[in-house]
């Protein structure tokens, strides 16, 4: 019972990191007039001063618990695992728009499930096949509709935004797989004062970016236009960022890397919610296709996961 409650508790915070993450593809199609990464530094900037407040009244007893390894840890998870992702995220959005993005980067509980098949508490791979076939198949499907679905004339872009989302579906899959490993060796801090940390880091990261990528088009908006990217670029940083960091954060810990991997497709429904209330329209039959093909796949896994804690009484460690 104690491992089905910890199990349960874990996926419970996944799934509300991923409903939080869900209106990170919404960002870039609201400031349309900024590039991927302009609007990523503008949300990382948000994030880095809103985690820097948070983070304020402890920030002595929390850093001093952490070694050089862990602001190394830090440094390279902020650049890949947010400002790169992100940048590519919004360019792909851009260009393929919503649902393709989403669907791509929804292969990432593939990449996490391979990377985690040796760790504890881990299903064999073999009985994950079925899931993780489900899931390629998905993303296959859409990826291809995206090519052969436009004009000639779009084959390049749509190319160039699947390719911007498969990048970015590598970047977040190294991230959430040494997020989880280092979150192990730092126990000391709470899985919160982690996601906020990684905020300060990020937001230094963008402040650096800010004027060779946001300075000179300081004059070419207007102050209304200007403060509405931000309020857009505040309320993702907020909600995606520092809450759905911290969820995630928590559910790392409590869950099994391949598991925790698969909850993330809360993340892809979320997100196709948003773009086909944006876009005005229903999944066509292509989209519904892949969406079924990748619940199926995690569906199938989560079962296989059940299965594996109903055959062992260790609890899940924290």
């Amino acid at each position: 019972m104690g491992a089905d409650r910890l199990l349960l508790k874990g996926i419970f915070y996944g799934v509300c990191a991923g409903l939080c993450w869900g209106v990170i593809f919404l960002g870039p199609q609201l400031t349309p007039e900024l590039s991927g990464l302009q609007f990523a530094v503008l949300r990382f900037l948000c994030y880095g001063v809103i985690s820097g407040a948070l983070l304020a009244p402890r920030c002595k007893r929390v850093c001093a618990k952490l070694s050089k390894a862990d602001w190394k840890s830090l440094f390279w998870l902020s650049l890949i695992g947010n400002i790169i992702y992100y940048t590519l995220v919004g360019t792909g959005v851009q260009l393929v728009g919503i649902a393709t993005t989403s669907l791509i980067v929804g292969l990432i509980p593939v990449l996490i499930t391979l990377a985690g098949r040796h760790d504890e508490n881990a299903v064999p791979l073999r009985k994950l096949v079925p899931s993780l076939c489900c899931a390629v198949g998905g993303v296959t499907l859409i990826s291809w509709h995206a090519i052969t679905n436009g004009d000639r004339t779009d084959i390049l872009t749509n190319i160039a935004g699947i390719l911007c989302a498969a990048g970015a579906l590598v970047s977040w899959s190294w991230f959430a797989v040494s997020n989880a490993r280092r979150l192990v060796q730092v126990a000391s801090v709470s899985s919160n004062d982690w996601a906020l940390l990684t905020g300060v880091m990020t937001g230094a990261q963008s402040l650096l970016l800010a004027l060779p990528v946001l300075g000179w088009q300081t004059g070419t908006y207007g102050n209304t236009e200007w403060l509405d990217y931000l309020l857009v670029a505040g309320g993702v940083a907020f909600l995606s960022s520092v809450v759905g960091g911290a969820c995630w954060n928590q559910a790392s810990r409590l869950l099994p890397l391949a598991l925790s991997g698969q909850v993330l497709v809360i993340e892809t429904l979320a997100a196709l919610l948003i773009g086909f209330l944006w876009e005005h329209r229903f999944p066509d039959p292509y989209e519904i296709a892949a969406m079924a093909l990748l619940v199926t796949g995690v569906v199938w896994c989560l079962n296989c996961h059940r299965t594996q804690h109903h055959g062992d009484s260790r609890v899940i460690p924290l």
